[in-house]
């Protein structure tokens, strides 16, 4: 799966995938060590992500939120086996999940792990994943280049999701990757510098 590959090292291999009609990021974190793996997001395109979770080891999937958009292909890889876990204040929103992703808790892929930081704004439930000593954030629709998440719904908050992005995803180092649901990578340096403009423009 070279032509998926977007980022490795000696111990992580992270592939990424572009599926369905608003160009949903879906990301694949591989222990190189022991060949387990995670899916980020069972977005849309179910057979493709079912070839990449059955090629590159996937035991379970994790949805960064309960938007439509992300959760497509969930009712699929659920009868194909794969468990789907998800935040209880986002987990109405799926048509179905295994189990509760909560804050602040180890996820075990192989030899790496992933550090959960539950960000609601742009969804109440919205979390993101942080790969423990690699410079890598998938932040879902939380952060983008050049900005929060869409905060237009009435369970989503602008103040909310500034609040989440400025106390528990900007105190990370400056070259921490931000890989984000949608659209190209960013880093913690490129986007923190702008966060009062973001207030002050008001989305």
């Amino acid at each position: 799966m070279d032509s998926t590959l977007h980022w490795n090292d000696t111990d992580v291999e992270v592939h990424k995938v572009v599926v369905g009609p608003y160009d949903n990021n879906v990301f694949v974190i591989r222990c190189r060590h022991t060949g387990e793996a995670v899916m980020l997001d069972a977005a849309n395109e179910h057979e493709m992500l079912l070839d990449l979770c059955r090629t590159l080891g996937v035991r379970t999937v994790l949805e960064t939120h309960g938007h439509w958009d992300h959760i497509q292909a969930v009712p699929a890889v659920r009868d194909a086996g794969f468990e789907v876990g998800v935040t209880a204040a986002d987990a109405e929103m799926l048509p179905s999940y295994d189990y509760i992703l909560e804050d602040d808790q180890m996820i075990t892929v192989g030899k790496a792990k992933l550090h959960t930081i539950i960000t609601p704004g742009h969804t109440p439930g919205s979390i993101c994943f942080k790969l423990v000593d690699k410079p890598l954030l998938f932040t879902g629709d939380t952060l983008f280049p050049g900005g929060p998440g869409a905060t237009k719904w009435e369970y989503s908050s602008f103040d909310t999701i500034i609040e989440s992005i400025d106390r528990r995803l900007f105190p990370y180092a400056p070259d921490t990757i931000v890989l984000p649901g949608h659209g190209d990578d960013t880093t913690i340096g490129a986007e923190r510098p702008s966060l009062q403009t973001w207030v002050d423009r008001g989305w």
